[in-house]
């Protein structure tokens, strides 16, 4: 009898165990990377299909767009802001990181294999360096199992432009 008693809470405990994950798959606190590997267990790609990953990174967001070559048809989309709740984390490695794996998932599941990278920053009279979260967004989607064809940084710098905001004296504070 001693063994039956020791049996049951163990299968409470797994049972408890499984009704946490069905909580937590349907809040949708699942890792994105573990979604990514299901998926590349899942779909087997056919063939060779290429994509853009159009990248832009600021210090308050990373967006993260991927089109076919023309770039006319989108892909996946995801950004910082649709993973985490609180503005100032947006901009962050981790925000953009799963966000990359988020787009890697539904990139795969569409059959995309390789990809070529465009990095953009602001550009303009704004920062001319792209946010911490494109160097995050390009080692995520190379873990994600794509080829990469070339990254290029496609920044908008202006050679002659029109006047900085701010006035012959500088803004004053």
């Amino acid at each position: 009898m001693a063994g039956k008693g020791k049996d049951k809470p163990a299968s409470k405990v797994e049972k408890g165990k499984q009704a946490e994950k069905q909580q937590k798959a349907k809040k949708g606190e699942v890792s994105f990377e573990t979604e990514m590997h299901a998926a590349q267990e899942k779909y087997k790609a056919k063939g060779i299909r290429w994509g853009v990953a159009h990248i832009f990174s600021s210090k308050n967001d990373t967006i993260i767009t991927l089109t076919d070559l023309s770039g006319a048809e989108t892909i996946a989309i995801g950004s910082g802001g649709m993973i985490v709740d609180v503005d100032h984390e947006e901009g962050s490695p981790y925000a953009a990181m799963q966000a990359a794996y988020k787009v890697a998932t539904s990139a795969i599941q569409k059959g995309v294999t390789h990809i070529n990278i465009k990095i953009r920053a602001p550009g303009g009279h704004s920062s001319k360096t792209p946010g911490p979260g494109a160097q995050a967004v390009v080692r995520a989607l190379a873990r994600s199992g794509f080829k990469i064809g070339s990254i290029e940084d496609v920044t908008p710098i202006p050679t002659d432009t029109t006047k900085r905001p701010g006035g012959r004296r500088g803004r004053r504070v």
